[in-house]
């Protein structure tokens, strides 16, 4: 199984981004993004292009799958 990881603590941070922020910019919820940070949630398609052009970067270094171990 795999899990989606991701960076969108470390990227607000930097760009200086509240949840809510990022929420507006990106046309979803602050619930939703806290949600994704978690890891509990695995954004669309849609939302993780957002994301990924909010922080100007590719979606691969935003999100990443890592193989859990059997």
């Amino acid at each position: 199984m795999a899990i989606l990881l991701n960076r969108l603590k470390e990227l607000r941070a930097r760009d200086g981004l509240s949840q809510t922020e990022l929420a507006t910019l990106t046309d979803s919820s602050r619930q939703t993004i806290s949600l994704i940070e978690r890891g509990d949630y695995l954004p669309s398609i849609l939302i993780a292009m957002k994301i990924a052009k909010v922080f100007q970067l590719p979606v691969d270094e935003v999100f990443s799958i890592e193989e859990e171990e059997k």
